[in-house]
């Protein structure tokens, strides 16, 4: 696992975990065009450069400056064996001070989904935040009837803490979500998240 500043890569069992770079546009956009039906439900409705160059790009500067300011660790999820991009994880908000805090956002492909790479991806994303990052607490929040994501936060070790009324907007909608949080010093029970 390597961490700086500037560069973070985080490498699982199966998977390389790394910041996107413009030389990802062509398959992310054939892997989130692919899903989007799969996705849709689940995420914000995309804006209209979503699957443009110029939005993916921008998407790149903006990784490379949330890692650079410590505020948001954005990776893209690739298979080690044949470097396929399967998805992407987003450790975002993250709050130093007395907080010590960040909020986690993930997707993967619909060809990828039910393979246990999200789960990796959870796992190594947490670990890294809590021993190599410093932080305390991780959240997430997803739709209550989002089975598969509330699954594998849970065997994550995250717990459930409650309810968000019109948390975000998906799909147009504003909807309320189920909260989620990770800790690194857990005293609510087992946790297997790091």
């Amino acid at each position: 696992m390597l961490f700086s500043r500037r560069k973070v890569r985080i490498e699982t069992e199966r998977m390389s975990l790394r910041a996107p770079q413009h030389g990802d546009f062509r398959e992310w956009t054939s892997l989130r065009r692919e899903s989007t039906d799969f996705l849709a439900p689940w995420e914000p409705t995309w804006a209209e450069d979503h699957l443009t160059r110029k939005g993916f790009t921008n998407r790149v500067y903006w990784a490379q400056r949330s890692i650079a300011n410590g505020t948001a660790v954005p990776l893209f999820l690739f298979r080690r064996d044949d470097h396929t991009l399967l998805g992407a994880i987003t450790l975002d908000n993250i709050r130093r001070g007395p907080a010590q805090a960040g909020t986690l956002g993930y997707w993967v492909g619909e060809a990828h989904a039910r393979q246990g790479f999200m789960q990796e991806a959870i796992a190594a994303m947490t670990h890294h935040a809590f021993h190599h990052m410093g932080l305390s607490r991780i959240e997430a929040a997803c739709l209550p009837e989002n089975v598969a994501s509330r699954g594998v936060l849970e065997k994550c070790g995250f717990k459930y803490e409650g309810v968000a009324q019109s948390y975000l907007q998906i799909n147009g909608r504003w909807r309320t979500h189920v909260l989620y949080a990770a800790l690194r010093a857990d005293r609510r029970g087992r946790t297997d998240a790091g």
